[in-house]
């Protein structure tokens, strides 16, 4: 059998030749003007009143900053598209990742030694450059230190600057969506989401791939868009902030429940069985919280959901995987040196269940493993136990 493989080698439009033409930079100066339009104000009076937008130096002059917070896989990643595009500017915690951004052009910690970032992305330490710079916040901080990271951002953040979180997940304890928390810490500020079937290590060594900026201001989204938008990885916009966000942080659950079969030696029959039964099980509780049905049919329901199902580099099957060996959550979680957001998200997809009436017997058994001492073998025993009926309107597995 021959087999076909297909790889685009730049992770950028400006890098190289592509298929034999070389693809110029983008100019996104001309975003400013669609960000920022009150900033173009004739009216002296309101371009004053807008000062705060403009800084030192009048935005027609000058390319939107892009400001990346956190110095994981993905957000190293989107921080290196961006770069591509435009000015950006990294801020990680650790001194030495910082160096290795700026001297380097790498994220050994994250991404390996031979991922190259792009030249033009500059990383920092100071919390306070980061956030007085920027035109555009991308939020690369997990979940549980997502609200944290807002509130001192709070305090540097000119107004009305939008804010795209990168995070599959919610918040323990008030069960947020990380729009929710944006809107909550800094009202006023546009919040969105990009999301979609994107591994990080992949996008990073520029396979072909694609997400979706979700925000309630369509023109904004279109425009944001342009700024994560190379050859090779496309980003669609939708309105449905909701429904990208659920699906994030509910195919993360669903992830461990397949990694947990991949343990116990499933088919791929059984595989697909389950993929397909959990998509209708987020799809049924997204509607419910105001979500579109067709975004779970796109790339932040099902893109997503097979990818981090059935990908050897996804964190949540991974989790499944070492559940089913033995171990405990505990020794998974401190073996990682990244998160692993169903973990989390688990027990508080079980209360949105119980909120909205739902039966979600997949996400039942991985609460069960994950928070409840359950073992892998029962979770599966415990679906097989499960009596099917109709199929889009049955409550059972």
């Amino acid at each position: 059998m021959m087999r076909l493989s297909i790889r685009i080698c730049e992770p950028c439009d400006s890098a190289g030749p592509v298929m034999g033409v070389m693809a110029p930079k983008v100019s996104t100066s001309h975003l400013w003007h669609d960000i920022y339009p009150h900033a173009f104000a004739t009216n002296r009076s309101a371009q004053l009143a807008h000062s705060h937008t403009l800084g030192c130096m009048a935005p027609s002059q000058r390319e939107p900053k892009v400001v990346v917070l956190g110095g994981g896989s993905w957000g190293t990643t989107v921080a290196s598209i961006c770069a591509r595009r435009g000015p950006t500017l990294q801020w990680v915690r650790s001194e030495e990742t910082a160096n290795d951004i700026n001297e380097k052009h790498r994220n050994t910690k994250y991404l390996g030694n031979e991922v190259e970032l792009s030249p033009t992305l500059e990383a920092t330490t100071d919390f306070s450059e980061a956030a007085e710079c920027a035109d555009v916040v991308v939020m690369g901080v997990p979940s549980h230190g997502f609200r944290g990271v807002l509130e001192h951002l709070a305090k540097e953040l000119r107004p009305w600057v939008p804010v795209v979180s990168l995070v599959k997940g919610l918040e323990q304890g008030t069960n947020s969506r990380m729009s929710q928390i944006v809107n909550e810490v800094l009202p006023g500020h546009p919040a969105g989401i990009l999301a979609g079937p994107n591994i990080a290590r992949e996008v990073a060594e520029g396979y072909a791939a694609a997400a979706v900026l979700a925000m309630p201001d369509q023109s904004l989204a279109a425009n944001l868009g342009n700024l994560f938008r190379t050859k090779r990885f496309r980003t669609y916009t939708t309105d449905d902030v909701v429904g990208v966000e659920m699906a994030g942080a509910l195919k993360n659950v669903y992830a461990i429940a397949v990694g947990m079969g991949y343990s116990l030696g499933i088919g791929e029959n059984t595989r697909a069985m389950v993929i397909a039964r959990a998509l209708r099980e987020m799809s049924k509780l997204g509607e419910a919280m105001g979500g579109h049905r067709d975004t779970f049919a796109g790339l932040a329901g099902m893109g997503d959901l097979i990818v981090t199902c059935t990908s050897q580099r996804s964190r949540n099957r991974h989790v499944g995987e070492q559940l089913g060996s033995g171990k405990s959550i505990e020794e998974i979680i401190s073996s990682m040196n990244q998160v692993a957001e169903g973990v989390k998200a688990a027990s508080v997809i079980m209360e949105f269940a119980e909120k909205y009436g739902i039966s979600m017997p997949i996400a039942r058994e991985v609460d069960a493993v994950v928070n409840h001492g359950s073992t892998v073998e029962q979770a599966y025993r415990g679906l097989a136990a499960e009596k099917p009926g109709h199929e889009v309107h049955g409550s059972g597995f």
